[in-house]
């Protein structure tokens, strides 16, 4: 068995004295892994950092076995995604929750997110709503969607500013508003199409619809996916969310300080 597609590197971990297990994301073959001989050594570690692009080589004598890899490097982000915090705990984040998905199961919509999501990690502008979408679209690849283009009581589609925490519908602001301390909020941006998001870059952020967001998809991953499977959630959400946070609410604050100035 052999097939050659290029993959996006999520993680690694050590096998023998020389080898690690190489765990990526393709197009076309999903979550996939394979065994990279002498994969430990100093010519292959630098390559072999999660977010980088790779050509890759898969081999092995039958399909289900783990298979080799056989790795051509393409594109090394792994320097620029440290760089910044976003980034560190951006490319764990994403790593972790595509390790929800099946092996060997195609998701070529995840793939794209995840190509769209390295490009921006150290864009925090935008970073975080692109994380929100991602984190919507896993929960509907692994089968919980959320409903959010009407109103699960009236069938409006407009004005909708709340979500279901029964049923994963949104629900508008006439229906809601007895039930609002029940209801998880819905910030607009995630009702946007997610290529939106590209073009937010510059605009001004509001750091609480990027908490509810990440409250929302949060409350679901938990419901649906995590306490089943009795999977701890990745710590490094929180710490994407938390330098999120921190570098969203400084550029406001210099925002704000800066407009001060000039009306001087």
């Amino acid at each position: 068995m052999e097939w050659s597609e290029t993959g996006i590197i999520l993680a690694t971990r050590k096998h023998g004295e020389t080898s690690l297990i190489l765990e990526v994301m393709t197009r076309g073959r999903g979550r996939h892994l394979g065994l990279v001989r002498g994969g430990r050594s100093r010519k292959m570690q630098a390559a072999l950092q999660p977010g980088n692009e790779a050509a890759l080589v898969w081999r092995a004598r039958i399909d289900d076995h783990l298979g080799m890899f056989a790795v051509e490097p393409l594109r090394l982000r792994a320097a620029e995604l440290m760089a910044s915090p976003t980034g560190v705990y951006g490319i764990q984040t994403v790593a972790a929750l595509l390790h929800l998905l099946p092996e060997r199961d195609p998701h070529p919509m995840l793939y794209d997110g995840l190509e769209t999501i390295l490009t921006h990690l150290g864009t925090p502008e935008i970073a975080g709503a692109l994380m929100a979408h991602f984190e919507l679209q896993v929960l509907a690849e692994l089968g919980f969607g959320l409903d959010l283009s009407e109103c699960a009581a009236t069938g409006r589609r407009d004005d909708l500013i709340y979500v279901s925490p029964r049923s994963g519908r949104a629900v508008c602001r006439e229906a809601g508003l007895p039930y609002a301390p029940r209801m998880l909020p819905l910030p607009a941006f995630l009702r946007r199409d997610v290529d939106d998001a590209e073009h937010e870059h510059g605009a001004s952020i509001d750091l609480e619809a990027l908490r509810e967001a990440f409250r929302l998809t949060g409350y679901f991953l938990h419901r649906h996916v995590h306490e089943p499977r009795q999977v701890p959630v990745s710590p490094a959400r929180d710490g994407f969310i938390a330098a999120l946070s921190r570098s969203v609410a400084g550029d406001n604050r210099e925002t704000t300080s800066t407009e001060a100035e000039a009306s001087t």
